[in-house]
């Protein structure tokens, strides 16, 4: 059975902020805000590209345990250009780390870093092959030689 990751919640101790954030300075696309249950918003947010989002929610207890604002660390983007990136988040006031790389010129090697106003940490990883092989295309391929 294929399973595929859609959707990652992220604790935030206030939604409207975090809305605003992600959609105003990291420039997510607001896919859902509403209610979708009596008491129960949902904001659902998408990187541009991206086949996963993630969700802010008001009023939602999650039966596996309900994490803190703040306690999210290592969630990750990936970008084709990391110094395009950075002018382009910094443009939009975002306070992100100058990128830095781990091995010089090795692709997936430069990372740079930011936490939204609720201090959960993302990192933006430079992978340059995305830029030509695009990961939904890469695992829709994959799966087509496993049916074959």
């Amino acid at each position: 059975m294929e399973m595929t990751l859609e959707v990652v919640p992220v604790p935030v101790s206030d939604v409207d902020r975090a809305k605003e954030f992600y959609a105003e300075k990291v420039g997510f696309h607001v896919d859902i805000d509403g209610e979708v249950a009596p008491g129960l918003r949902i904001v659902q947010l998408t990187p541009p590209g991206s086949g996963c989002s993630i969700a802010l929610a008001e009023g939602m207890e999650i039966p596996t345990g309900t994490p803190r604002p703040g306690t999210y660390h290592g969630l990750q983007l990936c970008v084709p250009d990391i110094h395009r990136a950075y002018e382009e988040l910094t443009a939009r006031g975002l306070e992100v780390s100058e990128p830095f790389s781990f091995v010089e010129g090795q692709d997936g090697a430069t990372f740079m870093y930011f936490s939204d106003p609720d201090g959960n940490g993302w990192a933006v990883q430079e992978y340059r092959r995305r830029a030509t092989e695009p990961l939904h295309q890469l695992l829709s391929d994959q799966a087509a030689k496993r049916r074959d």
